[in-house]
């Protein structure tokens, strides 16, 4: 059975998800979304709290694939997907943050998005990213980022979906039909396409202070 996931996302990079090259993955955060959602389910980021304003559709992607962190890393069609920090926009919110040396060995953390301010690894998100060790991947996905359009407030009616969650709300797909018929069109027109620049991409080259708990 199809399930659709819906949450809000918290600083839209273009880190995660990671929406460039023709592929949505959704490598660090959202542990739980990354441990569920199966082939064909759908992830949907919205605007909420700490983007205002609230309620518009950044993205939306079918789950076509997923990997693990060992294969995301080593496998070729990946590599570009590495942070470069002193590189362009996109290369800086790189997501293929993680690796280690055999399977029994620490996760080491690629400098990124969720390093420590100085560069260094951040202990707190790579625990957080690495509770479950999957990455899920979109070949079928819209990303509006600043152009994020509403979503209608019908649609919202219907699924009584009035503020957003704490971590997510899953809806089976006859409950979420009316999202879907609403995004399905979208990810037609615009397939695997970024219609704009995510809405915090000037913040890419920041980093995570585990000590205020955001992006500095």
């Amino acid at each position: 059975m199809t399930n659709v996931y819906v949450y809000a996302v918290s600083y839209d990079l273009g880190f995660a998800p990671n929406p460039f090259g023709g592929l949505c993955s959704l490598a660090c955060c959202k542990p739980k979304i990354r441990e569920k959602a199966v082939h064909g389910d759908w992830i949907i980021g919205l605007t909420g709290v700490k983007i205002k304003p609230a309620m518009r559709c950044i993205f939306a992607m079918v789950v076509t694939s997923s990997t693990n962190f060992d294969e995301y890393w080593g496998h070729p069609d990946f590599i570009t997907r590495r942070p470069v920090r002193n590189g362009t926009p996109k290369k800086q919110v790189g997501d293929n943050i993680y690796r280690r040396d055999t399977p029994a060995s620490p996760w080491l953390q690629e400098d990124s998005a969720h390093s420590q301010v100085d560069g260094t690894q951040c202990l707190l998100n790579t625990a957080h990213d690495t509770r479950i060790n999957r990455v899920l991947l979109s070949n079928k996905f819209v990303y509006f980022g600043s152009s994020a359009p509403s979503v209608p407030q019908p649609v919202r009616e219907a699924l009584q979906y009035s503020r957003n969650p704490r971590d997510y709300r899953k809806f089976d797909a006859a409950q979420a039909k009316p999202l879907i018929d609403w995004l399905a069109p979208e990810i037609e027109r615009h397939p695997n396409q970024v219609l704009a620049d995510p809405i915090n991409f000037a913040s890419g080259a920041k980093r995570f202070s585990s000590t205020l708990q955001r992006m500095i």
